[in-house]
């Protein structure tokens, strides 16, 4: 199986289409009034759903997920700082998500279903409300860049995925079912020295090391009524998760010192540590009236929960930021001039404090 997916990779190892000059401009017409954090705003794709993308640990380049053209459900793919070399990275198989370099610039790790089935996993069944899906096939694989073939880190049954690296470059923090709820835990590079590191009954996910490696910041939702955990377990059951009122909260990296930074009834998601270690980016719905179509906007807030700063103005959805290490370059993504309906694209954008 190995050999066939190493000799299919290598085949589907093609650059897509690189941005075009439109794309290629930097402009500050891609921003929206309010925005006075954002300048020389620049879109580095432009067809298809693409998501996360995560600086590798020397800055040069993105590694992201990306649904377009011939394929049916997200990839792993790379690309320069200005969206050219665009490069498949995952099999081609199954759907992938939550990817990221580790600090040699050469491994990164991914999480994929390929390795229950070629196809796409069937999507989420939304007669149960917005839900997420949190596919048990989905388990975390590393490979190299000079050699695609995955290998799996630390598998267990249920849930494994949304995983990132410690700017320290010596953990990687989780997010797994292995215990039959989603908790977060973190591991050593090569997956050993496994710690649990969150244990309400609930959702904890989304996790994010402060650029010390200290701290932890995270998203979660802990149900407290019967009727909460009742529903929460009967979705989970599905391989389902509701995320509307996902709450951000920080952890010291061995799960202790947990405490909550935002409340309210919204749903918060992606968070990411400032390099100053003191503020949080994240992305939010916070105002939105019309729970039919939510409006997401990135947002900052201190790391003791006050202060709360609305960074991005777009009627309809802004996510995934991700600093330098600098603090000088954010890049994020954005539903703002799409060609379709509906398509995400990745942006980078010089940071003003």
């Amino acid at each position: 199986m190995k050999s066939v997916i190493s000799v299919l990779t290598a085949l589907m190892i093609v650059s897509f289409t690189a941005c075009n000059k439109e794309n290629q401009q930097t402009s500050d017409s891609m921003t929206f009034p309010g925005e006075k954090h954002l300048k020389n705003l620049k879109m580095l794709t432009d067809q298809g759903e693409n998501a996360e993308a995560y600086f590798s640990f020397d800055q040069s380049h993105l590694i992201f997920q990306s649904r377009h053209g011939s394929y049916k459900c997200d990839q792993i793919f790379m690309m320069d700082l200005q969206g050219g070399n665009k490069r498949l990275l995952s099999t081609g198989f199954g759907k992938t998500t939550c990817s990221y370099f580790f600090p040699d610039n050469i491994h990164f790790l991914y999480a994929s279903t390929h390795g229950t089935s070629h196809d796409c996993p069937p999507p989420p069944d939304y007669s149960h409300g917005y839900v997420w899906k949190v596919y048990a096939s989905y388990e975390i694989y590393v490979a190299r860049l000079d050699d695609l073939t995955p290998k799996l880190l630390n598998p267990a049954p249920g849930y494994d995925a949304e995983a990132t690296i410690s700017p320290a470059g010596d953990k990687i923090v989780f997010t797994s079912q292995r215990n039959g709820d989603l908790d977060i835990y973190s591991m050593n590079l090569d997956g050993s020295d496994l710690k649990q590191l969150t244990h309400e009954l609930g959702y904890d996910g989304g996790p994010f090391y402060s650029w010390d490696g200290t701290r932890i910041v995270y998203r979660s939702y802990h149900p407290k009524s019967v009727e909460e955990v009742t529903r929460y377990e009967d979705l989970l059951q599905k391989e389902l998760i509701e995320p509307s009122n996902f709450q951000l909260w920080i952890m010291n990296a061995d799960g202790s010192g947990k405490h909550q930074i935002t409340h309210n009834e919204y749903a918060n998601f992606a968070p990411f540590f400032h390099p100053d270690d003191k503020r949080i980016i994240f992305c939010s719905d916070i105002g939105s009236t019309d729970a039919r179509k939510p409006v997401f906007n990135l947002w900052m807030i201190n790391d003791d929960g006050t202060g709360l700063e609305q960074i991005t103005f777009y009627k309809d959805f802004d996510g995934f930021p991700m600093f330098t290490k600098d603090g000088k370059k954010l890049v994020f993504a954005s539903n703002r001039f799409d060609k379709k309906p509906h398509e995400t694209n990745i942006f980078i954008a010089d940071w003003i404090e």
